[in-house]
This record gives structure tokens, sequence and C-alpha cells, in this order.
């Protein structure tokens, strides 16, 4: 009888490319912000009056929120620092309080929508700051999803540790890109109107 050699099988580890891919989404996503941005320039350029009569912004609860949103930045960040000091209660901590902030943060946009007094075809500024402020909204209510699904999987042990921590990591990279993307929002709508 004659025996037949066949080649092992080489599984080698492949490289964990989760991260790079969240990166080039986001990277895309930057792209139609970048879109949204440039064309409100260019109709706030275009236009005498910006933004037109009976369409003012109001600043205090965009304030409110911005200081929420950044903050809670840093308060994700201290999560992801405790995963790496293998710390799963610090970890669920930070991250519950930032999932707080950012529900906050809608709660905030859904009050400043009932208050402002013109809808979404008011006119061309109305049409613009319901759109990139919504655009922005689902991204932050995506964050939200992600950082609570994180807080989910917490659950189970050694889910996550100091050595196993990539879905920590990727739901604090798009959190930052999502309190970014606000801080170029706030400066367009709210800061740059008053002048």
């Amino acid at each position: 009888m004659q025996t037949v050699n066949t080649p092992e099988i080489s599984h080698e580890a492949h490289p964990d490319l989760r991260v790079f891919g969240l990166l080039t989404f986001l990277i895309s996503e930057s792209l139609m912000f970048g879109g949204f941005f440039a064309s409100y320039l260019y109709l706030r350029g275009a236009t005498a009056v910006w933004p037109p009569e009976g369409t003012e912004v109001e600043l205090l609860v965009p304030t409110i929120n911005t200081i929420i949103l950044v903050s809670s930045s840093f308060v994700i960040h201290l999560g992801d620092t405790a995963i790496k000091k293998n710390n799963v209660t610090g970890m669920r901590l930070w991250y519950g309080i930032t999932a707080m902030m950012g529900a906050i943060f809608l709660a905030g946009q859904v009050y400043e929508y009932w208050t402002l007094g013109y809808g979404l075809t008011t006119n061309v500024f109305a049409n613009c700051f319901y759109l990139m402020t919504g655009f922005h909204g689902l991204h932050v209510f995506i964050g939200l999803l992600l950082i609570l699904g994180v807080l989910w999987r917490s659950r189970r042990l050694g889910h996550y540790s100091a050595t196993k921590h990539t879905g920590i990591e990727m739901a604090e990279i798009y959190w930052h890109f999502v309190d970014i993307i606000w801080i170029i929002l706030f400066s367009l709508l709210y800061i740059l109107t008053l002048f």
C-alpha cells in the first residue's frame, strides 16, 4: 500500500485590518461632510444676507452641546486607557458616561430643532443647517450604538482585555471623528454666522 504525502495547510495569522477598514470608511465620510461644508460656504458667499431673515441661530444650547460632546472625547479615552490596564470595570464606567453624554447631546439637538421656529424647507440656510446637523446627529446616534455595543459585549468574561480591545479602540476612533466633525459644523453654522 502506498501512502500519499499531503502538504500541511498553513493557516498563518492574517493581519487585523478592522481598524484600517474603519479609517477608510471615516475618510469616505469626511469627503461627504467636506462636500456639505464646501456647498455651505459657496451658498453663504453667493448670498447677500446670511442667514436670511427669520433664520437666526441660537447659541446657548449648541454651545452647551459642544462642551458636552468635546468633553466626551476625553471621557471615552479614559475608557480606552482603562482597558489597556486590564481594567474592564473602569472601561465600562467611562464608556457608560460617554454614552450618557452622547444621549444628552442628541436630546439637546432635538430640543434645538423643536425651538428653532423654522424648518428644513424655509430657505437655503435652514436646508443646509438641518441637513448637516441632522446627518451629524445620525453619526452621533451610530456612535452611541457602537459604545452601547462595547458595553454589552464587555459583559462576557474575558471578551476585552489589555491585549484584546480592538472593538473598544474602534468605538473611540469613531467617536473622535464625530467630535471633530461637530467642531467644524459648530464653527461654520454658529460662530461664522455671527460675522
